[in-house]
């Protein structure tokens, strides 16, 4: 017996029971995406960890054993765990790409065409960002770890943990990644008519001393360089998102009001045909549209 196809709703809704079995199928390409990525970090361990490990290695040897620094792996058990840990970390760079797109192909029907166009220029700029911020820890991360392991006692000997720099590692890739997606979503506030540059320039300073303080709090070293490493540039973003902001709020005050002139109790005027070129070009999807 055929089943019929249901129609397709074209403004997106759903029964329950059908986005939670979008939901699990999304949810099963991500993950069996996630697993073919970490099959190939596994793969490719030897590289990987070479490179996240390089930090490591330019630090000043004096603290180290017959002045060669090398991690020390602590259980039995641990060589293993490290391989898995490194390759899920792998796989998940790797599989960004399907991961993110099941993501986006959940929530994009339900978004109007102007929340979509947000959402790609979203996309299209956070990836960049977090890639910039994390390119900026990695190569501080060894200037955080000399200040760091430099302050033991000179007739100590210092002995890193794998997991402890794989700990180290991570928080610093991520704390950088995700500041410089701060100015981002001040934009998007901002876009969103939010956040209006006139209460952005009115806690300018705060925000600014805000960024220094949680420079300071988040780095996992909290030394002084690896905190205006985060800081100063996190500023810098910002003060072009303010300029940015400024911008949109002059474009959109220049912009004729709809309601000008208006009585109370008057209804505004419908620009039919925007509206019908809305509805022909599919303000909201259906579901079915992606796959």
């Amino acid at each position: 017996m055929k089943l019929k196809r249901q129609p397709v709703d074209p403004e997106g809704r759903m029964p329950l029971m059908a986005h939670l079995r979008e939901l699990r199928n999304r949810l099963i390409k991500a993950i069996l995406g996630l697993a073919v990525g970490t099959g190939i970090g596994w793969l490719f361990f030897t590289p990987i960890w070479n490179f996240v490990t390089e930090p490591f290695t330019r630090i000043d040897p004096k603290h180290c054993i017959n002045h060669k620094c090398d991690l020390v792996v602590h259980g039995i058990f641990d060589g293993f765990f490290i391989h898995m840990k490194v390759a899920l970390l792998a796989g998940a760079v790797i599989s960004s790409p399907i991961w993110l797109y099941q993501l986006w192909a959940f929530v994009a029907p339900g978004l109007y065409k102007r929340e979509k166009r947000w959402t790609y220029a979203f996309i299209t700029a956070a990836v960049p960002l977090f890639v910039a911020g994390a390119a900026l820890a990695y190569v501080t991360m060894d200037k955080g770890l000399k200040i760091l392991i430099g302050l033991a006692p000179g007739s100590s000997t210092v002995l890193v943990g794998v997991e402890s720099y794989l700990g180290y590692a991570q928080a610093m890739l991520l704390i950088f990644g995700l500041a410089f997606e701060l100015p981002l979503f001040v934009i998007i506030l901002n876009m969103a008519g939010v956040l209006p540059h006139s209460a952005i320039r009115r806690f300018r300073r705060m925000m600014i001393f805000g960024i220094f303080v949680f420079a300071a709090v988040a780095t996992p070293s909290q030394d002084p360089f690896t905190m205006l490493a985060l800081a100063i540039p996190t500023v810098v973003l910002f003060e072009v998102a303010e300029l940015l902001a400024y911008f949109n709020d002059r474009r959109r005050a220049n912009a004729p009001d709809p309601y000008a002139g208006l009585a109370d109790d008057e209804a505004a005027p419908l620009d039919l045909d925007r509206i019908d070129a809305e509805l022909e070009s599919g303000g909201r999807g259906g579901r079915g549209d992606l796959q």
